[in-house]
């Protein structure tokens, strides 16, 4: 017969753990996207929390003799699921900077719309390769591994044994802005060098012939060139999602070391 039954000091651990997991979903790709249901959100957390708190058994003792240290200790276990969950997060951000500059070549910089999954600005260019690229990381496996990650982080830190190294964090958080800038570039560099061609040949045609309106000409070239080579790199969004799901597992692990005790 299952016993479910466990002693009150356990319980106090098992909310731990669940707080931890909350956090994580909050701010996890694929999870925390505003189209998942927050009855879904609460209920995988519970649910995960529930069994990562039996399939990590014994459990060290944790420290705490008053309602404050153990608020503390929940503080703490919530920053660890969101930072975990922010690093796997936020290099798939990156696609939504080559989007935009992307669009800022090709004239659709001023066409914006609100993302209904994130609830933030983004381009037409910056939509078309974040649904893409998400996709793509859907089919090979990434929300099994930000899920992963979350529970390795049990065993590499237990609860209310994470330290956090603020230079070590703040290491990461450089390294990241370096790889945004240096990433988004390179996925759209083919847009970006055919537009910066057209553009010198306008600026030369320009010249040639100055009773010709270039402004109004260029634009619709730029737009119908964008467009061609747009779709011609298509084929280029598989190596960009392997790319990006590279770079998370990097800045995920440099997360997860910068907490480690």
């Amino acid at each position: 017969m299952l016993d479910l039954s466990f002693r009150y000091q356990e319980f106090e651990i098992l909310l731990l753990f669940i707080v931890r997991m909350s956090g994580f979903i909050y701010s996890a790709p694929f999870y925390s996207r505003t189209g998942v249901p927050n009855q879904f959100k609460i209920a995988l957390s519970i649910f995960l929390g529930y069994l990562t708190y039996y399939a990590t058994l014994p459990h060290a003792a944790v420290a705490y003799s008053t309602v404050l240290e153990y608020s503390t200790l929940v503080i703490k276990e919530l920053l660890v699921g969101i930072l975990v969950g922010w690093a796997a997060n936020i290099c798939i951000s990156i696609v939504f900077f080559a989007g935009r500059i992307v669009d800022m070549d090709i004239g659709f910089s001023m066409v914006n719309a609100i993302d209904p999954s994130t609830r933030e600005n983004a381009t037409i260019t910056g939509f078309y390769y974040q649904y893409a690229v998400l996709l793509m990381l859907l089919i090979s496996g990434m929300h099994r591994y930000v899920i992963e990650a979350i529970v390795e982080t049990y065993s590499l830190f237990p609860i209310g044994q994470a330290v956090f190294n603020q230079q070590k964090l703040y290491d990461s958080l450089l390294y990241y802005l370096a790889e945004y800038v240096n990433i988004g570039f390179r996925i759209c560099m083919p847009i970006f060098a055919v537009i910066l061609i057209v553009n010198v040949v306008l600026g030369i045609l320009a010249k040639v012939a100055p009773q010709m309106n270039m402004f109004a000409v260029g634009m619709q070239i730029k737009v119908l060139t964008g467009l061609v080579v747009m779709m011609f790199t298509a084929m280029m969004l598989p190596y960009v999602a392997d790319f990006v799901y590279k770079q998370t597992k990097i800045m995920v692990v440099s997360i997860v070391e910068a907490m480690m005790p």
